[in-house]
């Protein structure tokens, strides 16, 4: 007996009424979509019928082949797309098309741009494609049944697109949706078995599923290949097959930057199509997003990879992996631990990083996109993937002190190419952003010998591990700027090196002092050799943390070991050397502190203490306590 009650009326939720709003005006001049658009809900809802039932032991085509249907009817002017999918209940009805639970329509809204093309292509990215059919229709009505349910139980669902839908029962005999558009004036060009042919064909060619329409004789005949593009042969594909294919998988109309097909044979057998896209999906950082690779077991959707196919830091491959070698009613448990899985794994990781190589290699600008969308989730496999951390290694690019621009466009082997003769390590810089990074006392000395040092303009994030992984490129240790002694020894002519061992020795008195003063602040004082117009920095003393890390660990932004550098050549640094028995010394130990805090872009933990000690200074300057020359810094 039918429960259900009968019609009842309901309202859309807000962001659905603008969505369908932007159908009708903003994206007119597109509307062929509404076709593309419904198909791929149908092959979806077969996709999925297919994966609830082979996972309890069923057989997805047991009543009947899977197929896509397409029709129109000239006198009730009406077009209508059904599939034998997996269907819906009620309230899926209610949660997939009346409200935003389920269709991303808000970060869709907030995705908008203006541009008809690129908007047109966000519809698909964002699951919200059902409401395109408001483009060509007045009126649409929606009949299904979810699959295991009887037919006493199907729904029936309508709307005029204005912010209301109707839903009542409805006997529907067979599992799946029928969607029937009922086309507004004007639209009738659409009611032709050439025009819907045509749309088809442009949009819908390489899905595996058949789209069929109704021949002459009333026979249904198959309107796409309906075969599995990456089954078939490279050498029948052109580049426009794969970008079908691609804008098909993806629901992006924007072309790939590249793509890798390839069969691989041998104790295991599976074929890989995989596509680098050429713009981030709005949910790359969002932890539970899915993924863009889909298993298939014998050219039959199985599964959407949760991160045994692609490792987390390829998250934004998509494509298709076919395999031969696992049961049809395999689980996302079953995937753990199998050395086919395994297997692909590794291939397919190796496939893809190969091919970024070649793409870094061949085509630069391309690359260059790639790096810009995609740079700071590649970095992530550095400590993710051990294995394949010197390929990762090659693929990164900086911005360094050499930089045309700010575009990071320096490879570690560009780096290593460029180095000076005796230079023996790999020079960096972790900053806040890069703006704070290129203004760092700590690049003094190196921009005076025309040493590069690479900018990290991230370093409170992934920059940090990616130092903190990758200890040496090509046998050239990576040493931060920041970080240590900031030793420069091997590059040092004889001349300076007696400088800097007589400046050490003169300010010995000096170091001392300023060390008692800062007792308790500062780790220690030394002479700097990486300063030449600042008075004086911090650095990290740690051997083994990068001092931006260790900023980020410990709440106050200093490192746990801060070292006050100071410069020897600075008039400040040469007044307070000159006149040890100066009162204020102490004084001017902490604003030097302070003001080596400020240009690392820590907290200065007491600033109403600085401010005082400040003011203090200038009050006894003003009295004649420097000259002006000696005042400047």
């Amino acid at each position: 007996m039918n429960t259900q009650p009968e019609q009842e009326s309901f309202s859309f939720q807000a962001e659905v009424v603008q969505i369908l709003d932007l159908m009708v005006r903003s994206l007119y001049s597109n509307k062929e979509i509404f076709l593309r658009e419904l198909i791929s809900n149908a092959s979806d809802a077969i996709d999925r019928l297919r994966l609830e039932l082979l996972s309890q032991s069923e057989l997805p085509d047991a009543d009947g082949p899977l197929r896509i249907r397409v029709s129109f009817d000239k006198d009730a002017r009406t077009i209508t797309v059904a599939d034998n999918g997996i269907g819906m209940s009620r309230q899926e009805v209610i949660e997939h098309i009346g409200t935003i639970a389920k269709s991303g329509t808000r970060e869709f809204l907030q995705s908008l741009t203006g541009d008809q093309r690129q908007d047109a292509s966000l519809i698909g990215q964002f699951g919200v494609g059902f409401y395109s059919s408001f483009i060509v229709a007045d009126r649409v009505t929606l009949t299904t049944r979810r699959s295991g349910l009887a037919a006493a139980e199907g729904v029936r669902w309508e709307s005029d697109g204005r912010g209301a839908y109707t839903l009542e029962p409805a006997e529907v005999a067979d599992r799946g949706t029928t969607v029937v558009l009922h086309l507004r004036e004007g639209e009738d060009e659409l009611l032709s078995d050439y025009r819907l042919r045509t749309i088809i064909k442009k949009y819908s060619d390489h899905i595996s599923l058949p789209i069929v329409m109704p021949d002459s004789e009333d026979k249904e005949a198959p309107v796409n290949q309906a075969s599995a593009l990456w089954a078939r042969s490279k050498s029948e594909l052109t580049e426009q097959d794969y970008k079908d294919f691609y804008r098909h998988a993806t629901g992006d109309l924007t072309e790939p930057l590249a793509w890798v097909h390839s069969k691989i044979e041998g104790t295991y057998e599976y074929t890989l199509l995989l596509f680098i896209p050429s713009r981030a999906p709005f949910d790359l950082w969002i932890p539970q997003a899915g993924r863009g690779v889909k298993l298939h077991i014998r050219r039959v959707f199985v599964l959407e990879d949760s991160g045994q196919l692609m490792p987390q830091y390829l998250r934004f491959v998509r494509g298709v992996i076919d395999s031969a070698d696992l049961p049809l009613n395999v689980s996302r448990e079953l995937l753990q631990g199998s050395r086919v899985v395994d297997n692909i794994r590794s291939n397919a990781t190796k496939k893809v990083l190969r091919l970024l190589a070649d793409t870094a290699e061949k085509e630069p600008e391309k690359y260059a996109t790639f790096w810009k969308e995609f740079g700071a989730v590649l970095k992530e496999g550095l400590p993710e993937d051990f294995g394949n951390r010197d390929e990762i290694a090659r693929l990164l690019r900086f911005t360094s002190t050499k930089s045309a621009s700010d575009q990071p466009d320096v490879s570690l082997a560009d780096y290593a190419g460029r180095m000076k003769e005796g230079q023996e390590h790999i020079y960096y810089l972790l900053a806040p952003g890069l703006a704070a990074a290129k203004a760092s006392p700590h690049l003094e000395a190196f921009r005076k010998k025309g040493i590069e040092v690479l900018l990290f303009g991230d370093g409170e994030g992934i920059d940090n591990w990616v130092v903190a992984s990758l200890r040496e490129f090509d046998g050239k240790r990576l040493q931060s700027v920041a970080q240590g002694s900031g030793d420069l020894s091997e590059l040092e002519d004889e001349a300076e090196t007696q400088a800097k061992e007589q400046a050490s020795a003169e300010l010995a008195g000096l170091v001392a002092q300023l060390k008692a003063a800062l007792d308790g602040r500062a780790y220690d004082v030394r002479v700097s050799s990486r300063l030449t117009t600042s008075p004086a920095c911090i650095v990290a003393n740690e051997a083994d943390i990068d001092i931006n890390l260790a900023r980020r660990l410990r709440g106050s932004g200093l490192p746990s070991q801060p070292v006050l550098e100071i410069n020897p050549q600075h008039p400040l640094v040469r007044r307070l050397n000159r006149e040890p028995a100066d009162p204020h010394l102490a004084e001017w130990a902490h604003v030097l502190f302070d003001q080596a805090v400020l240009t690392l872009g820590a907290r200065i933990e007491e600033p109403a203490a600085f401010v005082g000690r400040l003011n203090d200074l200038l009050v006894t300057l003003s009295e004649g306590g420097l000259s002006a020359d000696e005042s400047s810094s």
